[in-house]
């Protein structure tokens, strides 16, 4: 039950958020973005070691 509800929300998302972004890229400018994407890696890396951490010890 609780993987619909994330997959909904991750949907609901997607279908928010790729809409905003279309519409507000020109006036970000690619440099803006860059400067953003450089970030979103090891983010999503950290992130992924701390549940990785999480599941091994408390579940």
């Amino acid at each position: 039950m609780n993987i619909f509800v994330i997959l909904g929300g991750l949907f609901v998302a997607l279908l928010v958020l790729v809409p905003l972004l279309e519409r507000y890229q020109q006036k970000m400018g690619l440099d803006k973005m860059q400067r953003y994407s450089k970030y979103i890696f090891p983010l999503v890396m950290v992130s992924l070691v701390i549940k990785l951490l999480y599941m091994l010890w408390y579940e």
